[in-house]
């Protein structure tokens, strides 16, 4: 199995089918032999079920896996628990909502099959991406606020354009190891990862992406603030910054 794509859902029996659609169209047009894992956080609505049946018929070495949790735990949980089910060479997660075209996943696998690096992170912060569907100007003030706290809070490389961005892909076996050390549940695992990326010496790197901004999102910058300032001082515990 050449890519595994896992793709966290909280409430989103309404994205979720396209998502599926998508995610199968992308590894059927370039050949690739892969598993797409469909995670529902706890979710109320039919965002199972709605993965479950949103598969056309799958070519030979395609795979769909829909994992169900009754509790609500958080994106970073269930994107762990997706990477956990992983076995193949590359594994990447995608936001739901098909806000990046599956196609610009290619370029992350050029650079890992490269070995230019062994994670790459779609950005929509450098130069060359394409920005359909800009964010609201508060998100924007709110993300550069963000941006500024993790280079200078956080330590993380001020290379790094973009640590949020829900378009990351892996070596399958950098996945499995980080993942399995990481103890964020919520928004903020993405901090965690890069951290411990740095710290046991695997390289990122950035690609640019088409991105378009979905406004229906589960962070909001005002009701999250306590609890994504809360997991980025444990991570700093953790982690042990100083």
């Amino acid at each position: 199995m050449e890519l595994s794509i896992v793709i966290p859902a909280f409430e989103e029996s309404k994205k979720i089918g396209r998502d599926v659609e998508a995610a199968v169209t992308f590894l059927e047009s370039n050949h690739l032999a892969g598993r797409i894992i469909v995670v529902d956080d706890g979710s109320s609505d039919n965002t199972s079920e709605n993965a479950k049946n949103a598969a056309p018929p799958l070519s030979p070495g395609i795979s769909l896996k829909v994992i169900r949790h009754n509790n609500h735990r958080g994106k970073g949980h269930a994107v762990r628990a997706g990477i956990k089910e992983t076995s193949a060479e590359y594994v990447m997660f995608a936001d739901s909502g098909c806000c990046v075209p599956y196609e610009n996943a290619l370029h992350g696998l050029k650079l890992l099959k490269s070995r230019t690096c062994d994670i790459a992170h779609g950005s929509r912060k450098l130069p060359e991406s394409k920005i359909g569907k800009p964010q609201s100007l508060y998100r924007r003030i709110c993300s550069a606020i963000f941006h500024w706290f993790v280079i200078y809070g956080m330590k993380v490389p001020c290379e790094l354009t973009d640590t949020q961005c829900g378009f990351k892909i892996y070596r399958g076996d950098v996945a499995r190891n980080l993942y399995g050390q990481c103890i964020t549940d919520g928004f903020m695992f993405d901090v965690e990862i890069i951290m411990r990326a740095r710290k046991q010496g695997f390289r990122i790197k950035e690609f640019p992406i088409e991105w378009s901004c979905d406004r229906d999102s589960r962070l909001s910058p005002t009701r999250s603030l306590r609890h994504v300032v809360g997991e980025l001082i444990t991570i700093r515990r953790a982690m042990a910054i100083k």
